[in-house]
């Protein structure tokens, strides 16, 4: 269970539901850039894996619905749980990773986009971000897909698939904490599954799982 007990408004009626807020697994990405929306980045054999793994932890459990982002990685991580459950994908457009004005370069640290001097004024704002959507619309749109899955699925569990910042960045949010982090830090390995448990509307437990294993949370992309 997480170290701490969320608290938050809501009518509670004693009906549990459970959103599973997944990252997709491991993309094929041999040119080690931010993939970001860019179309064509599948899973690499490693993420079709990490996708199996989590879906045979999950195939005996109550869920009703499968939601995913619109982007191929997490189209192909939420499949083997769509199909072992005969249920069928639902698309659902809040759940893409966030804009980034770095799409198509490295950024790694100490090297690629971010020591070029031509890029730093993207870098003046670290707290909105100034290179991207900013945190708390992230938040918000990401908090609009959880409500939808677990209105689709009351009393049931329900998956979302989407991406790495996404989903940690509602974990922050939900928890009361500020949004802008230390992105070497987070707590969302590939095909992490991180787990909001409801008691009707309200919202009363997180719950961070690593079904397919722990990875690097610096790996370029998301």
């Amino acid at each position: 269970m997480s170290d701490k007990t969320i608290r938050s408004s809501g009518v509670r009626t004693g009906e549990h539901t459970i959103v599973h807020m997944m990252r997709h697994g491991e993309v094929f990405n041999p040119d080690g850039i931010l993939y970001g929306r860019l179309p064509g980045f599948h899973l690499s054999d490693t993420g079709r894996a990490q996708a199996q793994a989590v879906a045979d932890s999950l195939a005996d459990h109550d869920i009703a619905a499968v939601f995913a982002s619109p982007l191929q990685r997490a189209q192909e991580t939420a499949a083997p749980l769509a199909q072992a459950l005969g249920l069928e994908i639902v698309t659902n457009e809040d759940l893409i990773e966030a804009d980034n004005v770095f799409e198509g370069l490295k950024v790694s640290v100490g090297g690629g986009a971010l020591s070029k001097p031509r890029h730093w004024p993207k870098l003046r704002d670290p707290f909105t971000p100034s290179w991207g959507e900013p945190y708390i619309q992230l938040a918000h749109r990401m908090l609009g897909a959880a409500t939808t899955a677990r209105d689709a699925a009351r009393g049931h569990e329900v998956v979302c698939v989407s991406h790495q910042l996404p989903v940690y960045t509602l974990r922050r949010f939900l928890e009361g904490q500020r949004l802008w982090h230390d992105p070497r830090k987070r707590q969302c390995s590939l095909a992490s599954v991180t787990s909001l448990i409801y008691d009707g509307d309200a919202l009363i437990d997180i719950v961070y799982s690593e079904p397919a294993g722990a990875s690097d949370p610096t790996v370029t992309g998301a």
